[in-house]
């Protein structure tokens, strides 16, 4: 947790400021909760973060009996090698010149580590991916028994067909079946699946969304003047190396953000004044909204791609309640996907119907779309056959907007149901 330099005070005033709402549920403002964490900037490549579990008490007479699940997959290298490689590049023929200070020396070498650890392969599950879900099984499978009883362990686990995701998989079934040995499992993948594991935004939005992200990346310019003080002893003659900084700041940003991944103990982001980390990082959390979730301006067209990844949620779910064939339908996919369809269900936070201008000071990307983000509708039934269910989204119990609850997180799964069947066509 590494508190950055001295925020520019533009920047301050504008990441501080939060609605009322947000200030009601007291939480850290964006700026705030980045200072706390600054690995939490890279959005989408931040690495999951496990926090403590609480469930609520179900109603009396309630029991587990069921869960259906879609999980990102865990971390993993990014696209894009080449950032690493001019950032390391650069910075050696200025040690080669004699114009490197100490810390730049340390960005030099940690830039090259993260080159050889992404060793050529853009988007391979990493280590720590690897381990991510094998904790999230182990939890799951601590948090939830019931459910995985001896005898009563019939497991569905589909993949999207990307390597990633089959790991992710694997090492989330494996952990359960370390578990439970007496599990059995039926894993797949295939193209067929991919028209709900794996759907995304299209070019209608696309197209609508680029303007007001472009607006937001002109909106201010980080500071380059600092960031080629601390590298260089010598700025003025460092321009024969980065004759674009504002280019090579960026470049030192997408190697900080995926650097965690790997492993790497050094904190990248030590490197880059906060106002730099603040506009990327805000940028690709309102890319990211803009075109997969429930926008008020582009929501409706992207809730209508992932109509068929709720159809499965909905039939598989009923399946189960009229057969008990199955403990658990477990989906391994991407952030995409799996925040279209939250957004579908009108999760709390994560599916929050927002304008671009609120989304930029509320929506918590980093929280809601980590890399190993993960649904889990859990299913619970009473002796008279009655269905109630619970929704986690990274673990945590979330409500639904505009859905009243029996008790607690815990909802009929008839009135879930009766909330999204006239999205359904």
């Amino acid at each position: 947790m590494t508190k950055l330099h001295l925020l520019d005070s533009a920047i301050l005033l504008l990441a501080l400021a939060a609605p009322a709402a947000a200030q009601q549920r007291q939480e850290p403002s964006i700026a705030a909760a980045l200072q706390e964490n600054i690995q939490r900037a890279g959005i989408n490549t931040h690495c999951y973060e496990f926090a403590p579990i609480h469930d609520t008490k179900a109603p009396k007479g309630y029991k587990p009996f069921y869960i259906s699940h879609y999980g990102r997959h865990g971390s993993r290298s990014d696209w894009g090698a080449s950032n690493y490689r001019d950032v390391a590049l650069a910075l050696d023929k200025a040690k080669e010149a004699g114009i490197l200070t100490p810390e730049g020396d340390s960005l030099r070498q940690e830039a090259w580590k993260v080159f050889r650890l992404h060793d050529g392969m853009d988007g391979r599950l990493t280590q720590r991916g690897v381990r991510e879900h094998a904790q999230l099984a182990e939890n799951m499978y601590k948090r939830f028994p019931q459910v995985f009883r001896k005898g009563n362990g019939m497991i569905r686990a589909y993949s999207s067909t990307v390597q990633r995701c089959i790991i992710s998989m694997t090492s989330f079934t494996n952990r359960l079946n370390e578990m439970q040995p007496s599990l059995e499992f039926q894993w797949d993948t295939g193209e067929r699946f991919m028209d709900y594991i794996s759907n995304g935004s299209t070019e209608e939005i696309d197209k609508a969304s680029a303007k007001m992200l472009d607006e937001l990346d002109r909106s201010y310019v980080p500071d380059t003047a600092s960031i080629m003080r601390r590298l260089f002893t010598d700025p003025q003659k460092a321009r024969e190396f980065v004759p674009d900084a504002l280019a090579f700041e960026h470049k030192v940003f997408q190697t900080a953000k995926i650097a965690d991944s790997f492993d790497v103990p050094e904190n990248l982001y030590r490197h880059l004044p906060f106002d730099a980390v603040y506009k990327w990082s805000e940028g690709i959390s309102m890319l990211i909204y803009m075109r997969q979730c429930n926008s008020v301006e582009l929501g409706p067209l992207r809730m209508a791609t992932t109509e068929p990844l709720v159809r499965d949620f909905v039939e598989k779910a009923d399946e189960v309640i009229e057969k008990g064939n199955w403990t658990a339908d477990l989906r391994f996919g991407h952030d995409f996907p799996l925040l279209a369809f939250v957004n579908y269900l009108g999760l709390e936070g994560v599916g929050d119907r927002m304008t671009f201008d609120e989304a930029r000071v509320r929506w918590r990307g980093w929280e809601n779309i980590p890399f190993a983000s993960n649904f889990q509708a859990v299913f619970y039934r009473n002796k008279g056959g009655d269905v109630l269910v619970k929704f986690l989204y990274n673990e945590k119990e979330t409500l639904l907007r505009g859905l009243q609850p029996v008790e607690g997180p815990y909802y009929r799964w008839n009135d879930v149901k009766a909330g999204i069947k006239g999205y359904l066509r």
